[in-house]
């Protein structure tokens, strides 16, 4: 199953290191915070990834030839017709599909743009500035069982995100953008989709969590992963310490591999 992460937005630009790549690309712990939202997913053998790149979307395409080539033995023959040969990867074993999904596309068009690289395949989605300690595969399985055409994983956080309604059979029966509430269940993206849910999505100017979601929620197709672990987005230079502590001092929830 491939995995698709949203990585292509302005975001918010709240350091002097934001101004010169796109978020998803700021490091944690001397890793961008793309490559441990990557890790997590691969611990669970999940090793197909589908980058929707876009604002700067060349750093991403370099960082991922320069991890490449700095994690690799190479030789480079300039006698043999200029050849580079690969000796030893000691890389992940990852496949990396990086698309210029747009510089002004909307979450929901970066989704719709990517549809060629997914074909008529479920497939899973979450943002690029978000890290979480789900169970990956768990998470899986429950979507299956429902057999509904999308599933989110929500976390109960005291924040300003996307709002869900859950019902006691976990079906999200609404979805709501950006209100200020307490103790209510919000996206913490992790999502897993069927292909249907492309034909939610009309183009460029669809916002996913504000007409994709909102409709797949009014059609009883949305169903909620109740997450109670770990969970935390790099909104601001605030959060970014945050976890940068927490994973100098060797206390990162969301690591679940192995050195």
């Amino acid at each position: 199953m491939k995995v698709v992460i949203l990585a292509g937005g302005f975001g918010t630009r709240f350091s002097e290191e934001s101004q010169y790549k796109p978020k998803p690309m700021i490091n944690i712990g001397g890793m961008p915070i793309l490559w441990h939202i990557m890790k997590g997913y691969s611990h669970y053998g999940y090793n197909d990834f589908v980058i929707c790149a876009g604002y700067m979307q060349h750093v991403v395409k370099e960082w991922f030839a320069d991890y490449f080539l700095h994690t690799s033995d190479i030789t480079f023959d300039f006698t043999q017709g200029n050849k580079m040969i690969v000796h030893n990867m000691h890389t992940e074993p990852w496949r990396v599909t990086v698309v210029d999904t747009g510089l002004h596309t909307m979450t929901g068009g970066r989704v719709k743009r990517i549809q060629p690289y997914i074909g008529d395949e479920p497939f899973m989605l979450t943002y690029g500035d978000g890290v979480c300690d789900v169970n990956i595969a768990d998470l899986e399985r429950f979507h299956h069982s429902h057999r509904k055409l999308a599933t989110l994983t929500s976390v109960i956080l005291q924040q300003q995100k996307g709002v869900l309604d859950i019902g006691g059979d976990n079906a999200v029966h609404s979805f709501r953008e950006k209100g200020l509430t307490d103790g209510t269940p919000i996206n913490a993206g992790f999502m897993v989709l069927q292909p249907e849910v492309f034909n939610y999505i009309q183009g460029d100017e669809t916002v996913f969590e504000r007409d994709t979601l909102q409709r797949l929620a009014e059609e009883g197709q949305l169903m909620s992963y109740s997450h109670h672990g770990f969970w935390q987005c790099m909104d601001n230079k605030r959060e970014k310490d945050m976890l940068e502590k927490l994973w100098a001092t060797g206390a990162a929830p969301w690591k679940s591999w192995e050195d």
